[in-house]
């Protein structure tokens, strides 16, 4: 890359739409499975929190899961999920955010005071009803707070699915790895930073509207 710029203004210029659709590419294989795992968490954890025994060799699963290294995982999905699908990305990060999911909604469902739910249940709350209007209620820092960390991983790791065709943003740094070309890099840096940090302040203010009492974060 000697003499070339770091960034040249002309190149994002001429390719802004290109940027925009991988752009929204990243954040449909990035944030889908986030969404997807904290459906799959909620169920998981509340059986948890119900049955102890049942979490922790489930959390030990998904811990094995998520040492794995994400781009091995997608090359062993390629024969069954196939080549450059989103599929084939979209598992892994499922998995991962999963990871991440459980312990955070089994550690909001356990925070909830035993003298609140006998509260509940003392002014005539059966246990759906007092599942939905108190303790899924106070879990939602706990959950919040595992879906920005999820969501921000996730971002981050869907990059790595360009090396097997299907990573959003990561071919802008395949491709000026290639060509010597910096520029693509750059904006690609660029623009994962802003989405993880927009994602990150949409779920912040999300927390506050659900849970205006932990706006200093889940304690």
């Amino acid at each position: 890359m000697d003499g070339e710029p770091l960034v040249r203004r002309q190149w994002i210029l001429d390719h802004l739409g290109y940027l925009r659709d991988l752009t929204l590419d990243h954040a449909v294989i990035s944030l889908v499975p986030v969404l997807i795992a904290l459906a799959a968490a909620v169920p998981l954890g509340l059986a948890c929190a119900r049955l102890p025994r049942l979490y922790q060799p489930l959390a030990a699963v998904f811990n094995v899961v998520y040492a794995l290294p994400a781009l091995a995982v997608f090359v062993v999905l390629i024969p069954y999920t196939g080549l450059a699908t989103r599929a084939t990305v979209m598992v892994p990060l499922t998995c991962y955010a999963l990871a991440v999911l459980l312990p955070a909604t089994v550690d909001g469902l356990r925070a909830v005071p035993e003298d609140v739910r006998q509260a509940a249940t003392a002014l005539g709350y059966g246990p759906w009803r007092r599942l939905a209007a108190v303790e899924l209620p106070a879990a939602v820092p706990y959950l919040v707070a595992g879906v920005r960390v999820a969501a921000v991983s996730s971002i981050s790791l869907a990059a790595v699915g360009a090396l097997i065709g299907r990573g959003g943003l990561g071919y802008l740094f395949v491709d000026g790895f290639q060509r010597t070309f910096p520029t693509p890099i750059v904006a690609g840096i660029a623009l994962v930073a802003l989405l993880a940090l927009a994602t990150d302040l949409l779920l912040v203010l999300a927390r506050r509207l659900l849970a205006p009492w932990a706006a200093g974060g889940a304690r």
